[in-house]
């Protein structure tokens, strides 16, 4: 039987619900598939193929977020420069105006 299981696979769904007086707390959505890693693939699933954390590749994601944190934060120092500038020339603007 379970060749068959696997050869074919099973899906299993199911929902939990968690309600206080009327009012829904929590969903938790549950979907489960049994299946062997060809019959898989033959579905089109293959996520731990490509799953850094799966196949070693987490250094990698380590690095490209320390180099986006780098890229986001000058970009808020470039941000920040250029709105002290502007309030700085705002006293200017304001006695021309008058």
């Amino acid at each position: 039987m379970l060749e068959r299981v696997l050869d074919r696979g099973v899906v299993i769904a199911g929902d939990i619900q968690v309600n206080l007086l009327d009012i829904e707390l929590l969903t938790i959505k549950l979907r489960l598939l049994i299946a062997s890693v060809d019959t898989a693939r033959e579905m089109g699933i293959d996520w731990w193929e490509h799953d850094p954390w799966l196949t070693g590749e987490t250094q990698q994601l380590a690095k490209q977020n320390r180099k986006l944190r780098r890229r986001i934060a000058a970009l808020e120092e470039i941000v920040a420069t250029r709105a002290e500038g502007v309030r700085a020339h705002e006293p200017e603007a304001v006695e021309r105006g008058r």
